[in-house]
């Protein structure tokens, strides 16, 4: 197991973070939302690229 501060995560990691399937997970690296590095067979998603794309894809509440 990675130490907690850990500037990159695996997409299990991140599934995991999100309580979401893996699968999800690398269905975004496959459409290139969701940016990552290659080393060999791994992915890996860089924390700053992780935390833009929580960003992105927030939804505004919208108050009446």
């Amino acid at each position: 197991m990675e130490p907690e501060n850990s500037d990159f995560y695996s997409p299990e990691e991140l599934a995991e973070k999100l309580k979401v399937n893996k699968m999800t997970i690398y269905r975004l690296l496959a459409r290139g939302e969701l940016p990552y590095h290659q080393i060999g067979k791994l992915k890996r998603i860089r924390r700053e690229d992780f935390e833009e794309f929580l960003r992105k894809t927030r939804v505004e509440t919208q108050r009446e």
